[in-house]
């Protein structure tokens, strides 16, 4: 212990005197490990920072929601688009065969949107979302209620004039009062809040509650055609515990053909999307774009890498009479690898401790302007630190081993 402690503090001392003494050559040197920590770590910070909000997303959307639409989330090698065009949107009545026919859909809720402004006494905002749902909305979307309750299975069916608004709506319309009673309007009429959702956040899809007034459909009917093909309509359908997503999908195919009277040899004209195949693709996306992160880190890395071979060397020519007193007073060439192999490792450390601060600065900045969850997590600092360390080990070894091998005598001759 008293060895590895004495090595420690003589690499130390070598590779501090080192840095003192070349200043300007050792900024120079490290800036290709500071530049390329920094684009490695920026890219796995804001790849990091997506990928939990599009999964966020994807998790809200349920792992175990079928959505009946028009279009598909992925399109194959044989996508036709004119085809897709003249398919049928989901309608509401459709809901209800599908309600009536399936056995494996737990619930099932209908949905169509669009934007309209909302008004509270002299406040006004525009293109809010509104959304108009049916009433098992709630058991199949994932949500949080912040204040009040979501309207009724009763006040649904009949179409009330009842809202329940995201959080951040809630907060531009009613600051500092309770939203909960308010009447709003929307489409010029008066319509009751009676809830307000937990704050979400920026959502991947643009599914988040957050800015949205979800309505009654039946309500949201008596001001636009819910079945026409721009205000979006589609259909959730949620599978019965221990009913796997390929049994439902398997059983809304026959059913859907069924209820659209579709002849056998017809194509379906409906598309059944899940979550998997958003997840499937992303991870593709993301795989990507992190393989491009340590590409372009990778070239300026590979420059720093080169840079501390070459410090290394000129250090250890400078301190080649400093080698053979050391070895001729008896020290092991372990000794002499250690502490240029120690200094190496420091050197490389404190360049790619340079280029981690500025990413901690990047994301503060970032997620302060543009108020996004933008972090530097603990596990890129500590990739950071090791992709460093690793590259100063590599790039010392072949000065350290040269120097650990000098003969004593020859290096006591030399004058540097």
């Amino acid at each position: 212990m008293i060895l590895i402690i004495k090595l420690i503090r003589e690499g130390v001392i070598f590779a501090v005197t080192s840095v003192i003494a070349n200043k300007l050559r050792t900024v120079l040197t490290l800036l290709g490990i500071t530049i390329g920590i920094f684009a490695i770590i920026s890219v796995f910070s804001v790849v990091d920072s997506l990928e939990k909000q599009i999964r966020a997303s994807i998790t809200a959307l349920g792992d175990n929601v079928v959505y009946i639409q028009k279009w598909p989330w992925t399109f194959n090698t044989d996508f036709r688009w004119w085809d897709y065009v003249s398919r049928p949107v989901p309608q509401l009545g459709e809901l209800d065969e599908l309600q009536k026919r399936s056995v494996t859909v737990e619930a099932a809720a209908f949905l169509a949107s669009t934007s309209r402004r909302v008004e509270y006494l002299n406040t006004s905002i525009d293109n809010v979302s509104i959304v108009g749902v049916s009433a098992d909305y709630d058991q199949v979307r994932n949500f949080e209620m912040a204040d009040g309750r979501f309207f009724s299975s009763l006040e649904s069916a009949t179409g009330r004039n009842v809202a329940v608004i995201g959080f951040d709506l809630a907060e531009n319309l009613f600051p500092g009062i309770d939203p909960i009673g308010r009447t709003v309007k929307v489409f010029g009429h008066n319509t009751t809040v009676v809830g307000v959702f937990e704050q979400e956040g920026l959502g991947g899809f643009g599914n988040s509650h957050d800015n949205s007034m979800i309505l009654p459909i039946n309500y949201l009917a008596q001001f636009i055609n819910i079945n026409q093909d721009r205000f979006n309509p589609f259909i959730m359908a949620k599978a019965h515990p221990g009913i796997s997503n390929a049994e439902m999908i398997d059983e809304l195919t026959g059913v859907m053909r069924s209820i659209r009277r579709l002849s056998p040899v017809a194509d379906n004209n409906f598309s059944l999307n899940e979550t998997s195949l958003l997840s499937q693709g992303f991870d593709g996306l993301f795989a990507i774009i992190t393989l491009a992160g340590w590409i372009i880190g990778g070239f300026s890395i590979l420059v720093g890498g080169f840079g501390i071979a070459n410090i290394m060397f000129v250090s250890v020519r400078e301190r080649t009479s400093i080698i053979g007193i050391q070895k001729a007073l008896g020290a092991k060439n372990y000794f002499i690898l250690w502490q240029f192999l120690f200094e190496a490792v420091l050197l490389s450390v404190m360049g790619g401790s340079v280029g981690l601060l500025l990413v901690f600065v990047g994301t503060a900045i970032v997620a302060n302007v543009f108020e996004i969850d933008f972090i530097l997590s603990a596990s890129n600092i500590i990739l950071g630190i090791n992709v460093s360390a690793i590259i100063g080990l590599v790039s010392g070894f072949v000065p350290a081993w040269s120097a650990a091998r000098l003969d004593p005598v020859e290096a006591i001759r030399s004058t540097g």
